[in-house]
């Protein structure tokens, strides 16, 4: 597996600035500059907090907002190390890049792009000299390779504070080479050049993915190493990720694409609604979903992507597929619009949902791990009945024993436990780390412990207690693996980090007694509750009880798992987003 990008983490910190002023940095961007005590080191509610801190180029902010204009409801709770977002109906949040950061003046600059609508930049247009802000953020910085010869920097509007605070700060002593598209020349900015950069200038509306694409495969390719950074539209960056993974063959560490903003596709008046337009509102069918996964499974996205006005029986015969089992499918995925037939019927080309499933994220919703935890769900009711696991009566095994013989399925377990790094600063603070010498770690989430451990300067010896394919997935995960036992065996503490998020209660039973015959101390890292700002935090449950045949496990339900494997629950850690730290003490 390819290693994982290399970010430092932040404590996650709910501050309150207020407006200094406003400039117009050009008639498309303005300027808000924010100020206040809590950019400094300060204490709320008994709790001290550090100063704020966004070393990297495009660090992230969430500004928080209120759709009612009551944003002291929307605030989340502020917790020791990080935050819990609670519910709350009217919440807007929007990310945002510091274009500067002015510690000694107690300054943070934020830009908004003037285009009308949204909630941040409506925010910003009336802002006032004394308005307040709240905001989290950032949960890390990007830490960039040591050893380049360029950097090329890619973007739509939205990327210019980024760009302007790259080449500000030049965190990297390299030639950059930037390319921005804008809609009108009113949106050029003055950058900071030296000797060796260029600058690309491009016309072309917001979200306009050929143009984008156009003018990256245009860019020329420096000599030496490189790296590549994008921000702009999320559909408009598909064809750019593509061509970057796949044509000049990057790799993911010398690649960064973030989708900046979604556009909104216009709604269909109802004067225009056609008996082809997506259904009603309601219980949706699962027709649509099958139909993309096999459009996937057989190649057709992307063979579509990579020859635009195939024709259906080209496209069949390319494939390998039967004519009349292509003739079945594509009406659905025209329908749907994953692809489109041309006018004149002779070709086709992805839609707008199917330029999507070029994204390996939103392919992997289909056909990975996630996918087939949905496909078991066609056994729910016989599970309910019978008090088993949906993935069991699917599979034939548990999903433990599943991914203990399949590294790819381990990896995706691996891949979803990264963001748990964030989260983790409430547990690596803890004092039960004084004088621990020796961690036992186990579960998916071990990476990202023993990369939180790393960011919080604890450096105890660590032992992975992983066998088969886990192991092999993990030893290209874990920072510095030749410095680490591979083997189970005593230890001061140790961390099962979502190590139970696959296993039965029986499972479970069994990897806690094997690790009381290990060490005195233990703590579990498990999602107890859904996150708080997750749109399927209503189906996190029935996702959990999918794989374990067990519902998301409270304090409640672990601290019944403990006593039956010889712990005592002695405390709660709560991390935020849903997450908590459990430790526990050998009875």
């Amino acid at each position: 597996m390819a290693a994982q990008r290399a970010y430092t983490t932040h404590p996650l910190v709910l501050r309150r600035v207020t407006v200094r002023r406003v400039e117009e940095v050009t008639p498309r961007m303005r300027r808000v500059v924010l100020g206040g005590e809590d950019l400094a080191a300060f204490t709320r509610n008994g709790i001290g907090h550090p100063g704020f801190a966004a070393p990297g180029f495009d660090d992230h902010v969430k500004l928080i907002l209120a759709a009612d204009g009551d944003v002291r409801a929307a605030l989340p709770a502020q917790l020791p190390h990080g935050i819990e977002w609670t519910p709350a109906e009217h919440r807007l949040t929007r990310d945002y890049t510091p274009r500067r950061v002015d510690l000694d003046a107690g300054e943070l600059h934020l830009d908004f792009v003037v285009h009308g609508e949204g909630p941040a930049e409506s925010w910003s247009a009336a802002a006032r000299e004394g308005d307040e802000l709240w905001f989290v953020g950032p949960k890390s910085s990007l830490r960039l390779p040591e050893r380049l010869d360029w950097i090329q920097l890619v973007g739509d509007e939205t990327a210019l504070p980024a760009i302007g605070r790259f080449l500000d700060e030049r965190p990297l002593d390299v030639p950059a080479h930037v390319l921005v598209t804008v809609p009108d020349d009113a949106a050029r900015q003055e950058l900071a050049l030296r000797e060796g950069d260029t600058v690309t200038w491009v016309l072309a509306e917001p979200g306009d993915a050929a143009a984008l694409e156009s003018a990256v495969r245009a860019l020329p390719v420096p000599a030496g190493e490189g790296y590549v950074w994008a921000a702009a539209e999320s559909r408009a960056l598909l064809p750019v990720r593509r061509y970057l993974q796949r044509e000049r063959k990057l790799p993911k560490d010398r690649v960064n694409i973030t989708g900046y903003w979604h556009r909104e596709e216009p709604a269909v008046p109802e004067a225009e609604a056609t008996a082809d337009a997506a259904p009603a509102p309601g219980i949706p069918s699962p027709l649509p979903w099958l139909a993309a996964r096999a459009a996937l499974q057989l190649g057709v996205v992307d063979a579509v992507a990579d020859t635009p006005g195939l024709s259906a029986d080209a496209l069949a015969a390319r494939l390998g597929v039967p004519g009349p089992g292509i003739a079945v499918l594509l009406p659905l995925l025209a329908a749907y619009d994953v692809v489109v037939v041309d006018a004149d019927g002779s070709g086709l080309r992805l839609g707008a949902a199917g330029e999507e499933l070029l994204d390996d994220h939103e392919r992997e919703e289909y056909t990975g791990h996630e996918a087939d935890l949905l496909l078991a769900l066609a056994h729910l009711a016989p599970a309910l009945r019978d008090g088993t696991s949906p993935w069991r009566l699917a599979s034939g095994a548990t999903l433990h024993d599943t991914v203990a013989d399949d590294a790819e399925r381990y990896g995706e377990l691996v891949e979803e436990c990264e963001q748990l790094v964030f989260l983790l600063t409430g547990l690596t603070a803890d004092p039960l780390w004084e004088g621990v010498k020796t961690c036992l770690l186990t579960g998916p989430g071990s990476a990202s412990m023993a990369a939180a451990l790393d960011d919080a300067g604890r450096r105890p010896r660590l032992r992975i207690a992983e066998e088969g394919a886990p192991a092999e997935v993990l030893r290209g995960q874990v920072p510095a693996p030749d410095r680490i036992d591979w083997t189970g065996g005593p230890a001061d503490v140790a961390v099962a980090a979502k190590a139970l998020a696959y296993r039965t209660d029986e499972e479970a039973v069994r990897l806690l007694t094997r690790l009381a015959a290990w060490t005195g101390t233990a703590v579990l890292v498990e999602a107890s509750r859904p996150d708080g700002l997750s749109p399927h935090a209503a189906e996190a449950a029935l996702h959990a009880f999918t794989a374990t045949g067990s519902p998301l496990r409270d304090s409640a339900a672990l601290a019944v798992l403990a006593e039956r494997s010889g712990w005592q629950v002695e405390r709660t850690v709560a991390l935020g987003w849903g997450a908590e730290a459990t430790v526990l003490r050998r009875a």
